[in-house]
C-alpha cells in the first residue's frame, strides 16, 4: 500500500460540510463513495483531511490523504473522478507521499480567507454565495490593529464552539485585511494559524468587523479575548464568506516529528511557560 496526497477544491454551498453524515451530502461522503468505484476496489477507502470544514464553507486548498494500492494510475483516477463527481467538487491532484505524512497532524498551518462586502463595496450577484455582506463601513486600519492584538499563542475559547475534550489553545500566526482593487471592492480577511477550533475563524471575523465598523472598541475585544469561555457577544459570521485557501506542511524528514507534536494535547501550562519566558 502507498499513501497518497489529494489536493481538493469545492464549493461548499450545497454540502453539509466535509465530514460524512448519514443521509446528508458531504464532501467526504462523495469522495469515499466514488474513489473505490472508479478504482474497482472492494474495500472502503477512508480519507483523513487537513481541516473539517462546516456546512457552506468553501475550499481551494483542502488536503487529504488516503492509503491505496501501489499501482494506482493517478492520471486515470483523476479523469474518472472528474467524470463522475458533480462540478462543485474537484480533485486537483493526487501524488504519493511518505508513510509519515498525515494530512491533519502533519500540517504546520491552515490559511483561511473570509470575504466581505461593506457599504463601500459594489456587490456582484454572481459571486454572492462566496462573500458575506456587513452593515456599515469597515475601517481596515482598526481591523488590522485588532487582528494584530490577537496574534500568538493563546486560549481562543471565547471564539470557539465548545467541544467535550477539545483544547482551544492555538497559535494565531497571521490576521490581516485588505480591500481588493476589484470592481466590487471586496474586503479579504486572511487568518492563518497552526490549527482552528470549531467556528473560530467566523467568530474572529465577527469580532474584528464589530471593531472595524465602530460598533465595538478595542477594549471590548481585549476583554473578550481574555475570557476562558465562549463569548455570547461575538457574532459568528455566515459560512458562505469563508474559504480554506492553503495548508502548509514541513519537509518530508520532519513530518513524523510534526505529527507527534500536533497530537500532544495543549494545556494552559504552555501559556504560563510562554508568559514566564517573556
Amino acid at each position: 500500500m502507498t499513501r497518497w496526497r489529494l489536493d481538493i477544491a469545492y464549493d461548499g454551498a450545497n454540502f453539509s460540510g466535509w465530514a460524512a453524515q448519514p443521509d446528508r451530502r458531504t464532501v467526504q461522503g462523495e469522495l469515499e463513495t466514488w474513489i473505490p468505484r472508479v478504482l474497482r476496489l472492494d474495500a472502503p477507502t477512508p480519507l483523513t483531511v487537513a481541516g473539517r470544514t462546516d456546512a457552506g464553507v468553501h475550499a481551494r486548498g483542502q488536503v487529504a490523504h488516503i492509503d491505496l494500492p501501489d499501482d494506482v494510475d493517478t492520471s486515470s483516477m483523476l479523469r474518472r473522478l472528474a467524470r463522475v463527481l458533480d462540478p462543485d467538487v474537484v480533485v486537483k491532484s493526487i501524488r504519493p507521499v511518505p508513510d509519515e505524512f498525515d494530512a491533519r497532524f502533519s500540517a504546520l498551518w491552515r490559511r483561511y480567507v473570509y470575504r466581505l462586502w461593506d457599504e463601500s463595496s459594489r456587490p456582484d450577484p454572481l459571486t454572492r454565495f462566496h462573500v458575506a455582506p456587513v452593515r456599515g463601513h469597515l475601517a481596515l486600519d482598526r481591523l488590522n490593529a485588532a487582528g494584530k492584538s490577537l496574534l500568538g499563542l493563546r486560549d481562543f475559547a471565547a471564539f470557539c464552539k465548545y467541544r467535550e475534550g477539545a483544547t482551544t489553545i492555538r497559535t494565531l500566526l497571521d490576521c490581516h485585511a485588505e480591500r481588493l482593487d476589484d470592481p466590487c471592492g471586496t474586503v479579504e480577511v486572511t487568518v492563518r494559524a497552526d490549527a482552528f477550533c470549531h467556528s473560530m475563524v467566523r467568530s474572529l471575523v465577527g469580532a474584528l468587523t464589530a471593531v472595524a465598523s465602530g460598533r465595538r472598541d478595542q477594549g471590548w475585544l481585549d476583554e473578550v479575548a481574555a475570557s476562558t469561555s465562549r463569548a455570547s457577544s461575538v457574532l459568528v459570521m455566515p459560512a458562505c464568506g469563508l474559504t480554506l485557501e492553503e495548508v502548509g506542511y514541513p519537509a518530508d524528514e520532519d513530518l513524523a516529528d510534526r505529527a507527534a507534536q500536533a497530537r500532544s494535547r495543549r494545556s494552559h501550562d504552555e501559556l504560563c511557560d510562554t508568559c514566564w519566558e517573556d
